[in-house]
């Protein structure tokens, strides 16, 4: 069972004074370096006084270091909304904690036993914490992915007791996407479940997403969700670029993610999100109309290749 989509139903309204962003796939690609484009238009965008946060399904430890290395000041959001961090000061690790939705442990156990009777690997995070079956071979992959240590467990369905932040559980390629359906309608208002990369199937606390913490950061700051840019680029970003204004899917996203979308970028190869925010979010109001023109005719051409012609009725 999908989880219900919700259409675009904000209009977008310009200047922009608040972009968020994904990550993994959006920023970076499998090399983890920012483009330099990327950083300039960030950095400007900055400088102007707009509103930026990072909105990743990472750990906001894991996103320090990109929030870090862009200038950025706004709260970090992590595990697809279920915490958020202020920006750290002074050169400190963590910055103070402002929300946290973690999943009731029960629910979390039963994830991780689901998990392993469809042949996924699970994980668990909680806080800034990586926790590991001990003898998971790939563990020191995933340490250096995340950019922390991870914690070995015997059992880690016996280590969960308390509440915990996030479950990920990982396959190969594609299996995490093949078995969503299958585990949206086993965890229905216990958990939400996405997929936040092609290996990785997330449980996270039921109305976690996103989207929800998206508008929370826009309330926060006092911004209309019309003048708010989001861009991502797998289905754990879905709500968030269905819930504002200037939605922005990447062009290797899912058809469900181009659907959401009211625009979208050029490839990361091309430092797409650097670019649209330059085109979007850094000239004049009728700049930045005509280049919201643009992509959305763009966006057209892609879902025209993506969608099959509806059949005439007879």
């Amino acid at each position: 069972m999908a989880r219900p989509f919700v259409p675009r139903s904000v209009a977008p309204a310009f200047p922009i004074r608040m972009i968020a962003l994904d990550i993994d796939g959006t920023l970076v690609d499998d090399d983890l370096a920012l483009g330099e484009r990327t950083r300039a238009a960030i950095g400007r965008a900055v400088h102007r006084g707009i509103h930026v946060s990072l909105v990743t399904g990472r750990m906001t430890a894991s996103a320090v270091r990109f929030a870090a290395t862009l200038g950025l000041r706004d709260p970090i959001v992590g595990y697809q909304g279920a915490l958020a961090r202020e920006m750290p000061l002074h050169g400190d690790r963590l910055g103070r904690l402002l929300r946290h939705r973690p999943l009731p442990a029960a629910v979390a156990r039963d994830a991780v036993a689901w998990s392993r009777s469809v042949g996924l690997d699970a994980h668990a995070n909680h806080l800034e914490q990586l926790i590991i079956p001990a003898d998971d071979p790939q563990v020191d992959d995933y340490s250096a992915f995340l950019g922390t240590r991870a914690i070995r467990v015997r059992d880690l369905e016996d280590w969960i007791r308390h509440p915990i932040t996030k479950i990920v559980a990982v396959g190969a390629p594609g299996r995490p996407l093949a078995l969503l359906s299958a585990a949206r309608a086993r965890f229905l208002g216990r958990a939400d479940v996405t997929v936040a990369h092609p290996r990785f199937l997330e449980f996270v606390a039921p109305g976690v997403s996103k989207g929800q913490a998206v508008r929370w950061l826009a309330r926060r700051q006092g911004i209309p969700l019309g003048q708010v840019l989001a861009i991502g680029d797998q289905l754990n970003d879905v709500e968030m670029i269905a819930a504002v204004g200037h939605g922005t899917a990447m062009p290797q996203a899912p058809t469900q993610v181009i659907d959401a979308a009211r625009y979208v970028a050029l490839p990361i190869a091309e430092e797409g999100a650097g670019d649209a925010i330059a085109r979007l979010a850094l000239g004049t109001v009728h700049e930045s109309r005509e280049a919201a023109r643009a992509f959305e005719d763009g966006a057209a051409v892609l879902r025209g290749r993506l969608t099959p012609p509806r059949r005439a009725s007879a």
